[in-house]
């Protein structure tokens, strides 16, 4: 196993004018997307079809669901978040029927008084004990990932359905490069667009934690730069919190896999988080994922999809 790696009164926090500006550019975005998607009849309002110049709901008919005033609803669309309580943030995200995720991610952006700003210097670690867990975890594909969609660490059998990590360099070593920039990651993944969807959605709710680290910048404007479905994806603002559900995989020494995976965030670090993959018990996938164990390190070079 391997693996690495008090706001001033204009509302800035403290950061440069040009950050402060993305900031409130991402809250527009974001409040104009949930907009957008609702229609008139999904809130029970009347809808006058051929007279609606803008998709979705109005800004005066989101406003009387949120019991705010349209000049009011309008500022915050518009950014200006400033000062504005979390009473009212709970109200447009039940108006915009938000989910979990997507309300955090409002309250991230608009940055109400009492929440906290979180801090993105720090380096990325993994603990001594985590990685003997991970070694330990015979049988089953295990990684922990981080900050930006970081690979810190991985086990053997990770390696041998994913792909050995440790020969990339450790920059590399991240889901949404491997996503969008391996073509061997589509091979492995049966359902690619839902995997590539996921990875952009959980990197939207990094970047509403971490709204001014310049690693995630730097790795959102390569991605835009080198893949058009990337850029697609990034301009839908959907966000996602890492849960658990189902992926099908198509290995090249073992054929068709269907794994189940759960993600458990570290309590002693939210901002990483183990996910580890199984199958169902006696189902083929389960006979392959043991046969995938006896190849060892072999595994991963044979067709290896590095993801």
């Amino acid at each position: 196993m391997d693996g690495r790696m008090g706001g001033r009164e204009d509302g800035t926090d403290g950061v440069p004018e040009a950050q402060a500006l993305d900031r409130r550019a991402e809250l527009s975005e974001f409040l104009r997307t949930r907009r957008a998607r609702l229609q008139p009849a999904d809130v029970g309002l009347p809808d006058f079809g051929r007279h609606r110049r803008v998709p979705g709901l109005r800004r005066e008919e989101l406003a009387q669901l949120a019991g705010v005033s349209v000049a009011y609803y309008t500022r915050l669309e518009q950014g200006n978040g400033r000062n504005v309580s979390a009473e009212v943030l709970d109200a447009i995200a039940r108006a915009l029927r938000l989910t979990d995720a997507e309300h955090a991610h409002l309250m991230h952006l608009a940055k109400p008084k009492a929440h906290k700003k979180k801090k993105a210097g720090r380096p990325q670690s993994l603990r001594l004990g985590l990685r003997q867990l991970l070694d330990a975890m015979d049988g089953v594909p295990a990684y922990v990932v981080g900050r930006r969609a970081d690979i810190l660490g991985w086990n053997a059998l990770a390696a041998a359905l994913f792909g050995d990590w440790g020969e990339l360099a450790p920059k590399d070593r991240n889901w949404a490069r491997i996503s969008f920039l391996d073509p061997r990651s589509r091979e492995l993944f049966v359902d690619w667009e839902q995997k590539a969807s996921d990875v952009v959605s959980h990197l939207r709710m990094d970047a509403g934690c971490y709204p001014n680290d310049p690693q995630l910048s730097a790795l959102v404007g390569e991605l835009s730069v080198k893949s058009e479905e990337f850029r697609s994806l990034w301009a839908r603002h959907d966000v996602r919190e890492k849960g658990h559900g189902t992926k099908r995989m198509h290995h090249p020494l073992v054929g068709d896999l269907t794994l189940s995976y759960d993600t458990l965030r570290l309590p002693d670090d939210g901002d990483q988080s183990l996910i580890a993959y199984h199958a169902a018990p006696d189902s083929a996938s389960a006979q392959s994922l043991r046969l995938l164990a006896s190849w060892g390190k072999d595994a991963s070079s044979v067709g290896s999809a590095r993801s």
